[in-house]
């Protein structure tokens, strides 16, 4: 059975529009209070939005839903999507759930789901969720009706919960540190965690209002953030998105660094500490110098497929902790359950703290290669897994790389085009090689 509604993260779209409409989330939250009734008698859940100003329409929604199925509700108030994460397991709930359309702007939004565990749930649990949606509702009689109440310092909670994963012998003391919070659901959040580790905080990307949520801010728009260190001469820059599971970090001199970057990064400091790092997973986007720096290290690197749902899936596969892509999705599952940007970023921080290097500096072994990325255009009907010149000039180009380069080609999801994306340790030469792939395709 195929999924509807649910895609790699929940269920996404734009307000007003199937499915993101209070009359169809009522009927979710309805389905979602079945399944969970099924394996308990009074299910609890908890629900954290981000600063949208559609949140408090589905949030309402939800809160319905969930009591016509006889399920209480405890309402979060904006919160990240891992301080949500984080909480249904601390408050021993049934299940989280996310209002939340992470790095897309304001019109769209989307509602993603957490385990009782933290964790993200199983396709069969979406399955069966969906298959719920398509009976008829059972509406609870009224003595059977669930309860709302609110958690009034649910922020406070994560914030003590971020701090907690920052080693008590270090400090962030005479550090400035510029936070951007894409004017998302940290935005009173991330500021307080390092202005209480220490450190002296410029903010920016903290001022919702409803409708600019990561507008020219934020991860996915990082030059804010870069003059802003640039201007306060700050030591380093953190940059959140939305709903604030995404990290980009600035350093001094202005210079941003990517995920790939910071999860070498964090593995090198547990290696730096004599910690067993035994394998590490990226995603077929992940910077092959990555890869082939921790090799040299010793370190196993295995590649997921693009998003942090597939990472989780090969850590776990693996019994490894750390994982990540180039879009800052970090994972260090023994400090969290899920991708955290503010957690990630004290992770890093401790490696500059402890050591007393800066980030250039402890990424010397790791020069990303270029990479050339080329869409391709389809013709209709045109197939291009049968295109005997791909396979052949593809076979040609990774003989020609061998260890020094790397050749991925795939499909668009959404549209229709190849993507030829080619890396070497020469840019000219990276260029050179994915034309050469491209030109099979376009002619």
């Amino acid at each position: 059975m195929s999924r509807k509604y649910f895609g790699t993260d929940g269920i996404r779209g734009t307000v007003g529009q199937s499915p993101i409409t209070p009359d169809f989330v009522l009927q979710l939250a309805h389905a979602v209070g079945r399944v969970l009734k099924k394996t308990e008698s009074r299910p609890t859940v908890l629900i954290g939005k981000d600063t949208r100003i559609s949140g408090y329409m589905l949030e309402s929604a939800l809160e319905s839903g969930f009591n016509s199925a006889g399920v209480d509700v405890v309402l979060l108030g904006p919160l990240p999507t891992p301080g949500v994460a984080y909480l249904t397991r601390a408050q021993r709930a049934s299940l989280g759930v996310v209002i939340s359309a992470s790095h897309n702007a304001f019109p769209d939004n989307g509602i993603k789901f957490f385990s009782a565990q933290g964790t993200k749930l199983p396709d069969a649990w979406e399955l069966a969720v969906e298959a719920a949606l398509e009976e008829s509702p059972v509406w609870a009689d009224s003595a059977n009706l669930g309860k709302a109440r609110r958690l009034d310092d649910a922020a406070g909670r994560y914030i003590e919960f971020c701090k907690s994963t920052f080693p008590n012998d270090l400090t962030l003391r005479g550090m400035k540190i510029a936070v951007d919070a894409a004017h998302g659901a940290a935005y009173h959040i991330a500021p307080k965690v390092f202005h209480e580790l220490g450190a002296e905080v410029i903010s920016i990307g903290c001022s919702p209002d409803g409708l600019n949520i990561n507008r020219e801010v934020g991860a996915t728009h990082p030059q804010a953030l870069i003059e802003t260190v640039k201007f306060h001469k700050a030591d380093y820059g953190i940059a959140l998105d939305g709903d604030a599971d995404r990290l980009q970090l600035v350093d001094a001199k202005g210079r941003l660094y990517n995920g790939d970057e910071l999860l070498y990064l964090m593995a090198d400091d547990r290696l730096g500490r004599d910690e067993h790092v035994p394998g590490v997973v990226g995603t077929l986007m992940t910077n092959m110098a990555v890869e082939v720096a921790l090799k040299g290290r010793g370190v196993q690197f295995v590649r997921a497929k693009v998003g942090d749902r597939y990472v989780l899936e090969e850590l776990e596969k693996h019994k490894w902790i750390l994982g990540g892509e180039g879009s800052g999705h970090l994972l260090a599952l023994d400090k969290h359950t899920t991708g955290d940007g503010l957690i990630s970023a004290l992770l890093v921080l401790q490696a500059c703290v402890r050591s007393g290097r800066s980030m250039s500096e402890l990424l010397t072994d790791v020069t990303l290669f270029p990479q050339t990325l080329i869409n391709v255009r389809l013709k209709p009907g045109q197939d291009w897994k049968s295109n005997v010149r791909l396979a052949s000039e593809t076979k040609s180009v990774e003989d020609e790389l061998g260890q020094s380069g790397r050749v991925l080609i795939r499909a668009s999801g959404t549209e229709p085009l190849v993507r030829v994306m080619v890396e070497a340790r020469d840019a000219v030469q990276a260029q050179t090689y994915a034309q050469r792939i491209a030109d099979t395709l376009s002619v």
